[in-house]
């Protein structure tokens, strides 16, 4: 018969250590706390800058998204949860001595990284994958001296679905237009400098079946110097196939807006997106650089697209694809092959390891999305630790006090949430009038905000 817990076992709160700081991981956190578990949760992140996609990858324009960050800061605040900043999980430490330190380990990495466009021309000078480009003109530092050539009158951007949309209108929109935003000052410059006058939105399918919500599609009619522009002949009559009640009425919303852009230039506007559907990109055409996108017209059977055969040629000197995403892999944490995914039991990974968000489900979804998978992870854990106390084989791991004593141990510097919250304050104090902030780019000009306010960075 097992001993029973000790004193001080008995009191010991539940340890959970949550990689990642981005929606997944503070819904997650949230649903712990009202959970009931009696809990410390540290959410470990590689950046000094917590909520992940809110900040990197949310278009810098679309402000009333990111909002969301109020409700993961309120949070970050309580007394349960602590934010460890600039350690990366992978490199700083491994997952396993993670496990061996905390009662349960959930990964919320995301997939920040941008699945392989695969055709001829796609390594040439001037073709970037859709994550590396939002990062860059988000300010993420990951991707701040990706340096795109954007000296072109023209770019093509391949994909169809809200990814593509804000690629497409941060190009397009006046330097008016963004004056709210919090564009990152060195994409600002380069996109408001570019002789960029059209941009091209590239279907494989059909404008039915465009992964477009029609908010932001909508956008593409209202924009203040540029026209939206869709040629009638492939924009069916009616929306068609079975589908859910839900998807058709998106559809059919989507049509409606594609019916008003006009089909010709407006005279009056000086940039012009084109949405050309019914064609896959065949090749990148270019000695040292991208000077044109190959396409194959296609048609639908089944709701897939199918190559004709036939090909026509758009010149370009800049390509951005958001084909998809992929993530970095871990150590010791197995991978669900083409679907780049964490291998998983709809969660669970192995004993006391669990995935939520992208990396759990694949890129999917809206920010909102990610709070069911929080939810269930939180389920999980109670019903495993209980599980694990009643069989006696559910001990209590330090958590906190043992990762705060390897990280002393390996010398590496993390930034608390209250540190973060200086580093926030000192980009707002910085910011244009009507804008947000002015981002700090560099992980080296964050830290330095800390040691110029303190002397040296406080780990609370």
């Amino acid at each position: 018969m097992s001993a029973g817990p000790t004193a001080s076992e008995s009191v010991r709160p539940v340890s959970i250590a949550i990689v990642g700081a981005g929606p997944g991981g503070f819904y997650t956190a949230a649903a712990v706390l009202k959970s009931g578990v009696e809990a410390e949760i540290d959410i470990i992140d590689a950046l000094p800058t917590p909520f992940g996609l809110i900040r990197g990858g949310v278009a810098p324009d679309h402000q009333s998204t990111k909002g969301v960050w109020r409700a993961f800061a309120r949070t970050a605040e309580q007394p349960q949860v602590r934010y460890y900043g600039n350690i990366k999980v992978g490199r700083d430490l491994s997952v396993a001595e993670l496990r061996e330190r905390y009662d349960a380990v959930v990964l919320a990495t995301g997939m920040p990284l941008d699945r392989k466009l695969a055709i001829p021309g796609a390594d040439l000078a001037g073709v970037y994958g859709a994550a590396a480009f939002v990062g860059w003109y988000n300010g993420h530092p990951d991707f701040r001296d990706l340096d795109p050539d954007l000296n072109t009158p023209a770019v093509c951007v391949i994909g169809n679905g809200n990814v593509a949309i804000d690629v497409t209108r941060v190009l397009v929109k006046t330097p008016a237009e963004m004056a709210a935003s919090d564009l990152a000052d060195h994409a600002a410059q380069a996109i408001h400098a570019a002789p960029i006058r059209d941009v091209y939105i590239i279907g494989r399918r059909g404008p039915a079946q465009a992964k477009f919500t029609n908010k932001e599609l909508g956008e593409m009619g209202e924009l203040e110097d540029c026209a939206a522009l869709v040629d009638p002949a492939q924009l069916p009559a009616a929306v068609a196939g079975e589908m859910s009640d839900r998807d058709r009425r998106q559809r059919e919303k989507n049509l409606a807006t594609l019916r008003a852009f006009p089909s010709a230039p407006e005279p009056a506007k000086h940039k012009r997106v084109h949405f050309v559907f019914f064609a896959q990109p065949a090749a990148i055409s270019g000695a040292a650089r991208c000077e044109g996108l190959r396409l194959e017209r296609t048609r639908l059977e089944d709701d897939r697209a199918v190559g004709t055969g036939e090909t026509f040629e758009i010149p370009c000197g800049v390509v951005v694809f958001a084909v998809g995403y992929r993530m970095d892999s871990l150590d010791g944490v197995p991978s669900a092959g083409r679907a780049g995914t964490f291998e998983s039991r709809d969660g669970r990974v192995a004993d006391g390891l669990y995935v939520v968000g992208w990396a759990k489900r694949g890129p999917s979804g809206v920010i909102g999305t990610n709070k069911g998978d929080g939810d269930l992870a939180a389920e999980q854990i109670r019903s495993d630790i209980t599980q694990g106390r009643e069989a006696g084989t559910q001990g209590r791991k330090a958590g906190r006090a043992a990762l705060e004593s390897l990280l002393t141990e390996r010398q590496l510097r993390w930034v608390s949430f209250a540190d973060w919250q200086r580093i926030d304050a000192a980009e707002a104090a910085a910011a244009p009038e009507g804008a947000p902030r002015r981002k700090l780019v560099r992980i080296a000009d964050m830290l330095a905000v800390l040691d110029r306010d303190a002397g040296t960075v406080t780990n609370t």
